[in-house]
């Protein structure tokens, strides 16, 4: 009920501000054309005289509809404007913490190559979970679960963002077809935590 309450209360908001829009889009339009119309046409319509008598009126609704406009167009410039640089940084946080990964959160990304998942249900406390999710590395799904031993778990997947700046050389895998010694050092170095609660997912990110 509550749910259906909020999408109620969503769609209402919603539907104000377009009225809100159009009336304002509509009041700019109607006043400008008054104001900047030929008098001869005004005239041949008839709205000379309503100009005449009510143009201090239809100034003022030029200028608080025009203001109202501009406001709107002024908003969406600035919001593009901190998406972008929201984005410009969380690109150089990724950038910065893929040069210093530890030995645990690079074990931890090439999991998800090991088991060719893009989803993966990994320990949230862990150090490495926690680390790589702030810099924007891993990206939290949900589907949380507790535990009373282990904790809580959760599914993750690496983030679009930070796809194209892991490689091979990054995560330390073996250039070519690894050798069983290489893929023995590779095994030996998977997280402590990966036989007991990293569990794949079939569904792709």
């Amino acid at each position: 009920m509550q749910k259906v309450a909020f999408n109620t209360s969503s769609f209402k908001m919603i539907s104000a501000k377009k009225l809100i829009f159009t009336s304002m889009l509509w009041l700019t339009l109607a006043c400008a054309g008054l104001l900047l119309a030929p008098q001869t046409l005004l005239a041949q319509l008839s709205l000379d005289e309503l100009l005449q008598n009510h143009a201090h009126f239809i100034g003022l609704g030029l200028i608080i509809g025009a203001a109202y406009l501009l406001t709107l167009l002024l908003n969406y410039f600035l919001d593009e404007a901190i998406s972008y640089f929201s984005d410009k940084r969380s690109v150089e946080v990724i950038e910065e913490k893929v040069k210093l990964l530890d030995p645990m959160e690079r074990a931890l990304l090439r999991e998800f190559f090991l088991q060719g998942e893009t989803i993966l249900t990994l320990p949230e406390q862990e150090p490495a979970v926690k680390s790589l999710s702030k810099a924007g590395i891993l990206e939290y799904l949900g589907n949380q679960q507790h535990y009373a031993i282990q904790g809580s778990t959760a599914d993750f997947k690496i983030s679009m963002r930070a796809r194209v700046h892991l490689n091979r050389q990054v995560l330390r895998f073996p250039v070519g077809e690894p050798s069983a010694e290489e893929m023995k050092n590779l095994i030996k170095a998977r997280p402590h935590f990966v036989n007991t609660l990293v569990a794949p997912r079939k569904h792709a990110a």
